[in-house]
């Protein structure tokens, strides 16, 4: 039987002048799997996880990590986690060696096991070259990589990824996508919450979808995109006064459609079969006299998930 890492039941979160951020939220986390919340901006990620990290105090509901309740007992739940939030936590007034070395000492470590983890991790982390460098003489992605180590130099029993990769160039974010990596190989038990498909689609082993702090879908990845029932989206551009119309259309006339979702620039529609689909398109726009701008075909995606689930954009 797998073992259970962290488990939210109910969990609520409202804030002052009625926003509720996260709404009667049920999550349970395995051992060793890297766990994704996927949302736009303001679906109640970054709110999730601060109630699971102490640092958000929810308003209902309950939650565990370690079978530590972190309501109740905050103290010992950080003893447990790991925290790489979204912005730079680094200290400094210290090397990039001293921000492991004494992160180390802080959770209890002795000068010979602090000294001893830190190295491994630089090494680990591809730092060993920058270890007496300040952090401001780091990159960007290499912050962020120190970030990590520190989160996991106490061997905590879940790491917490708030938008990891948000403001990091391409090169540098699939470096910290490698790493990501070699910490599932270690049997790390990971939280990450992205508004990134790609990176959840990469990474992680389950997704839970939200929404204006609801869960919306929950499964792996690949479980997601067949829930589509799909194996072909195709998103048609025309002008604004006519992709009503041009939805109406194409949900009634094209062969196979699953679902038709009108967007604010676009009409998405998930379709079984791909054979012909263009030149069908293009003569069901043509016969209802609705000029196209742009046509696209590709596979069912998370974002699609997302669309058709909201009816709106993931990126939204």
């Amino acid at each position: 039987m797998t073992e259970e890492v962290m488990r939210t039941e109910g969990l609520t979160k409202v804030y002052p002048g009625g926003t509720r951020a996260v709404d009667d939220l049920d999550l349970s986390v395995s051992k060793g799997e890297i766990y994704g919340l996927l949302g736009p901006n303001g679906a109640g990620k970054t709110t999730t996880a601060g109630m699971l990290t102490t640092r958000v105090i929810p308003t209902s509901g309950r939650a565990t990590v370690a079978g530590i309740d972190v309501v109740a007992h905050p103290v010992a739940a950080k003893q447990v986690i790991g925290v790489v939030p979204q912005t730079n936590t680094l200290d400094r007034s210290l090397s990039v060696y001293e921000n492991l070395y004494f992160h180390g000492r802080f959770f209890g470590m002795n000068a010979r096991t602090a000294k001893a983890e830190a190295k491994y991790r630089l090494e680990q982390f591809r730092l060993a070259d920058r270890a007496i460098e300040p952090v401001a003489a780091l990159s960007g992605g290499m912050a962020q990589r120190l970030m990590v180590a520190r989160a996991i130099m106490h061997h905590p029993a879940t790491l917490f990824l708030d938008e990891p990769t948000a403001g990091l160039d391409p090169q540098s974010r699939l470096a910290l996508w490698e790493v990501v990596g070699e910490l599932r190989a270690e049997g790390q038990t990971v939280l990450l919450t992205t508004h990134y498909m790609e990176e959840a689609d990469q990474l992680c082993d389950r997704l839970a979808i939200i929404d204006h702090g609801r869960l919306l879908a929950l499964g792996t990845p690949e479980e997601l995109k067949a829930s589509t029932g799909a194996d072909t989206i195709v998103t048609v551009s025309a002008p604004a006064g006519d992709l009503d119309r041009l939805a109406a259309v194409l949900g009634s006339e094209l062969p196979g459609v699953q679902q038709v979702a009108r967007m604010d620039h676009a009409v998405v529609v998930s379709v079984e079969g791909a054979a012909g689909i263009l030149p069908l398109v293009f003569g069901i726009a043509d016969r209802a006299d609705i000029g196209l701008t742009d046509v696209s075909v590709a596979e069912p995606s998370l974002e699609t998930v997302f669309i058709n689930l909201t009816g709106k954009d993931l990126r939204e």
